[in-house]
């Protein structure tokens, strides 16, 4: 949601936001509705003001044995035109609610202009992707080739976009969570959270998945809802709550599969583990003050890059543009791993900074020492990492000409001390 009085103070600000995102300008129309709601509210005052003076002249009138009928039958009117007015108000507040719950968070002055990701820009790069002295295989083949990955089994049991990871894959799916949770709270002072998996509406409109995109989420016949990333129910942590400012920052992670209907993505990564209904991934979430927001973001990328830095898995770090961030981000970093089997850079993480866009839906405030008003706070949140592709990225960087598979060393002594998956005999 936006603070409308932030909107009628700068609307020029506000459809620039929205101009980073290639979408038309929409400040003039959000306030018309402001302005019909607001001059109803004017008006309810008005008439309540004279129903209080109306009624206090009945009083008067009474007392002194004058007639009070006139004065009675305005009373009347008075309280029939509030009802209607009433109703009118509330309409059009509906209305300017629905108008601005399914419109997308402005970018940040930073944030590159731009329809889709072939406007985003590349801010840097880690490692050299290896020189094969074979044609390298991507992961469809390798975990087949392994005897360990089976589509077809998933296929039967629940149709497209499912796998069944077996023996050592299922380990090392099992090692990547265990040492990303591990560094994320050891050494970068998160929170480990064990979260509920569905959720209720509220929740998921708290982070801006509903209502607008419904359809690419799982939901159950009595109301819940299944949650697509931990994002959605560590960022509710601090809904409906004032926190003092000494809480803040709040940092926690959390490591839970991830449901999403991919109702968008028909033919697209149809081969293998890219693109699935389910999925794992280690979810970060902070909570700050606005001061520390875009700074914290930054800190978090770190987080999430220091993960791949260990596994020695080569990626790139890039800015989306406008058209090309999340519903509920102000600015995010893609980090994107090589994946040598494709011959590209693909998505491993975005950290997004989502201002105070989630904050105002879900009412989570803070409080500064010596203050009696409450600010809202900001949220962000990144993956570190999706699981399913960090998995795709070891098995296609230490594949090797045998069809077997290094563990990288950093995973190893989560591997029971395993440093290679050979295929199976």
């Amino acid at each position: 949601m936006f603070d409308v009085k932030a909107i009628r103070d700068d609307p020029a600000k506000f459809d620039a936001g929205r101009a980073k995102r290639s979408l038309p300008a929409i400040a003039a129309e959000i306030l018309a509705f402001d302005d019909k709601r607001r001059a109803l509210q004017t008006r309810l005052q008005e008439l309540q003001a004279r129903r209080n003076e109306a009624s206090k002249a009945i009083g008067h009138a009474k007392a002194k044995g004058g007639d009070a009928e006139a004065l009675i039958a305005e009373v009347a009117t008075l309280k029939s035109e509030t009802q209607t007015l009433e109703g009118e108000e509330r309409a059009a507040a509906e209305a300017l609610d629905e108008l601005l719950s399914g419109e997308p968070n402005p970018a940040e002055e930073a944030v590159p202009a731009g329809a889709d990701e072939s406007v985003n820009v590349e801010l840097r790069r880690w490692g050299e992707p290896h020189n094969f002295d074979f044609e390298p295989s991507d992961h469809v083949d390798i975990g087949e080739g392994l005897g360990l990955m089976d589509f077809e089994t998933a296929a039967r049991m629940s149709g497209a976009r499912f796998v069944v990871l077996s023996g050592a894959l299922a380990r090392l799916e099992r090692a990547l969570a265990a040492f990303m949770l591990d560094m994320h709270t050891r050494e970068f002072g998160y929170t480990e959270v064990n979260p509920p998996l569905l959720v209720r509406e509220n929740a998921a409109f708290g982070t801006g998945n509903l209502p607008k995109f419904a359809d690419e989420l799982f939901h159950t016949t009595d109301g819940y809802w299944l949650i697509p990333t931990a994002e959605m129910v560590l960022t509710n942590l601090a809904a409906g709550r004032i926190v003092d400012e000494a809480e803040l920052p709040i940092r926690v992670t959390a490591f839970t599969p991830c449901f999403r209907a991919e109702a968008g993505a028909a033919g697209k990564d149809t081969r293998g583990m890219i693109r699935q209904h389910q999925f794992t991934k280690v979810e970060l979430v902070s909570i700050v003050e606005p001061a520390q927001s875009a700074d914290e973001l930054e800190r978090m990328t770190a987080c999430a890059e220091a993960v791949l830095q260990r596994l020695e898995l080569p990626y790139r770090v890039i800015i989306l543009c406008g058209g090309d961030m999340g519903f509920a981000a102000q600015k995010t970093y893609d980090i994107e791993v090589w994946l040598p089997g494709q011959n590209r850079f693909r998505e491993i993480s975005s950290c997004s900074n989502c201002g105070d866009f989630q904050a105002r839906r879900m009412k989570a405030r803070f409080r500064r020492a010596g203050e009696s008003g409450t600010r809202f706070v900001h949220t962000l949140n990144g993956s570190a990492l999706a699981i399913g592709r960090c998995l795709i990225a070891v098995l296609e960087n230490f594949q090797e000409a045998d069809g077997s598979v290094a563990i990288p060393p950093a995973l190893r002594p989560y591997m029971d001390g395993l440093d290679r998956i050979a295929p199976r005999a």
